[in-house]
């Protein structure tokens, strides 16, 4: 907890009035003191994209939750004026600005930070920020490999500060629903959980190396990744498509995904066997980029044998099961199968056509919201905060242990599709089996200074 919030829990008098520098305070006047204090600040660090996403929740909770959005930070100065008007709009406030996320550790009125930044920045900016003081909320996948997870992890129990992965279904009240149907046994024992990213992606075209733009602190951005020339079309949202800085839509849309099913399966540890394949259909290389799948197909089975499947699909396929799911899951069970779909969710028993159980209907759930943290709109972010507040990481939805443990699994399979083979993969170790080969892309090769310490 923040060195003046902790001032204030313990030195403060619980009286109508009091005294500070000679000067008297009635009730009205120590209570905004009080709120003051309390108030956690935050700042959001990748502001395009996603992190827009942030910004509009943060606003969102400011008088609900006690929370100012104080400052924005990205290396590309071109969206400063845009999004600051945002904070402007939705709070009266002017946000500070910041192109280097260090400066941002720097001050010591921030608590909280969350990441929106590409994948390859998400363990490094973790860590510096657990290292400073910071709570932090980091958007999927936890980190950019394996390696990074781990330390993630050991930052955050260090030097205990709440980390908070953004897996927003972990918040949603139907999702948890459905979660918590199967654990009860539901549709009996679950056996195989299935994951969909049905996505399709044109390509994105090919061009010449160039000169950045004199907004973008280009060596800023490639921070932990090799040294490259700049391309436009290896920059903004592009860089997933991109090893060195992004896993492909499997490391994308798809941890929230294998997410959900590892969860619905009870699974708090790794696999034990992965085996994914794929390529690049529809596109050609000479006219694209990209080097990750648009299409691929993942299995990852369990030491007692049960399996999580995932299917990315970026071309053009159809949906599946009986929503219609393009990005959902469906799980297997010993007596039925259940659905999820976004908010909404079915199980059906065995051969039967209608569902028997599912997601509540509309009217019966906005009820429900009016007593939820999801009637602010943020249920992720307010989890976050209590969490914060708490002083206490097991009253996150998704811990970065968490967090790292899902993440693993799109890393796994992508191991796997890089190198064309099955893997077998020891979770107490996490290392692969006898595969030196595979275990070399648990990590990277790091640029200093942006380098993920082996010890944090």
């Amino acid at each position: 907890m923040p060195k003046r919030r902790e001032f204030i829990k313990h030195s403060l008098l619980g009286t109508a009035g009091m005294a500070i520098g000679g000067m008297t305070l009635d009730a009205k006047s120590y209570r905004s003191i009080v709120g003051a204090n309390e108030r956690v600040n935050v700042a959001v660090i990748g502001i395009r994209g996603q992190g827009t996403a942030h910004i509009h929740n943060w606003c969102d909770i400011k008088q609900s939750h006690n929370v100012r959005l104080k400052t924005l930070c990205d290396t590309d100065e071109q969206y400063f004026a845009e999004k600051s008007k945002i904070v402007v709009d939705k709070t009266g406030e002017t946000p500070s600005t910041e192109w280097d996320l260090r400066k941002v550790f720097d001050d010591k009125e921030i608590d909280a930070v969350s990441f929106a930044v590409p994948n390859h920045w998400h363990a490094l900016g973790t860590i510096w920020a657990c290292q400073a003081g910071k709570h932090v909320y980091v958007e999927k996948p936890a980190s950019h490999n394996i390696f990074e997870g781990r330390k993630m992890i050991e930052a955050a129990r260090k030097y205990k500060r709440r980390v908070q992965v953004g897996f927003q279904n972990r918040s949603i009240l139907s999702v948890m629903e459905a979660i918590d149907f199967l654990h009860k046994g539901g549709i009996g024992e679950v056996y195989m959980a299935r994951g969909l990213c049905i996505k399709p992606r044109d390509s994105f075209g090919i061009t010449k190396d160039s000169e950045p733009p004199a907004t973008l602190h280009y060596d800023q951005w490639l921070g932990p990744a090799a040294r490259r020339p700049y391309n436009e079309k290896k920059g903004h949202y592009n860089w997933h498509w991109f090893w060195e800085t992004g896993n492909g839509d499997t490391g994308n849309q798809g941890p929230h995904q294998f997410d959900i099913a590892r969860w619905g399966l009870n699974k708090n540890e790794h696999p034990q066997f992965v085996y994914s394949n794929g390529n690049i259909y529809d596109i050609d290389p000479k006219e694209c980029a990209q080097e990750t799948p648009n299409t691929q197909t993942s299995v990852l089975k369990y030491a007692d044998g049960k399996i999580i499947e995932f299917e990315t699909r970026g071309r053009y396929s159809n949906a599946e099961a009986g929503l219609g799911i393009s990005i959902g899951n469906i799980f297997y069970g010993s007596g039925g199968w259940l659905e999820i779909d976004g908010e909404t969710w079915r199980a059906f028993r065995q051969r039967e056509k209608e569902p028997f159980a599912g997601s509540k209907k509309e009217e019966d759930r906005q009820k429900e919201l009016t007593s939820h943290v999801a009637s602010n709109g943020a249920p992720h972010w307010i989890n976050f905060l209590e969490a914060i507040r708490a002083e206490d990481d097991k009253k996150l939805h998704c811990d970065i242990h968490e967090g790292y443990l899902s993440s693993c699994l799109p890393h796994l399979s992508n191991i796997s599709y890089r190198l064309g083979r099955q893997l077998k993969f020891d979770g107490q170790k996490e290392k692969f089996v006898n595969d030196a080969e595979a275990d070399a892309l648990t990590t990277r090769k790091y640029r200093a200074p942006f380098v993920v310490p082996e010890k944090v």
